[in-house]
C-alpha cells in the first residue's frame, strides 16, 4: 500500500526536503493539490469502486430484512434470508478487498 497519508496533505505542514515553503511549486517538482480540486482531475470527490458499493448495498440490505423479519413478526425466513445477504456481502468484500478503496 502506498504511503497515503504524508505532510503535504496536512495544511500547515512543514515542506518536505527540496521543497520551498511558499505556495508555488519548483520547476521541477509537481503541483500537489488537495483529492477532488480543479487541479487534481485525476481523483473523484467518492471514494470505492462500483464492487464495493455492491457489497455494501448488500450487507445493509440483510440487516435491514432480519432486522425487520424481527421486529415485525416471526418471519424466521425472511430473517435467514436477510443473514445469508448481510454473508454474501461479506464475502464479497473480502473478495474485492473493500479496504483498499481509499485515496
Amino acid at each position: 500500500m502506498a504511503n497515503q497519508v504524508g505532510p503535504d496533505i496536512v495544511s500547515g505542514a512543514a515542506p518536505q526536503s527540496g521543497q520551498p515553503s511558499g505556495s508555488e511549486p519548483t520547476a521541477g517538482s509537481p503541483a500537489r493539490s488537495q483529492p477532488g480540486t480543479v487541479a487534481d482531475p485525476g481523483h473523484a470527490s467518492y471514494h470505492g469502486r462500483t464492487s464495493s458499493w455492491v457489497a455494501v448495498a448488500l450487507i445493509v440490505a440483510g440487516f435491514l430484512a432480519g432486522g425487520l423479519a424481527l421486529v415485525f413478526g416471526p418471519t424466521w425466513p425472511v430473517f435467514w434470508v436477510g443473514a445469508g445477504l448481510a454473508v454474501i456481502g461479506g464475502l464479497l468484500a473480502l473478495m474485492t478487498d473493500i479496504f483498499e478503496d481509499w485515496y
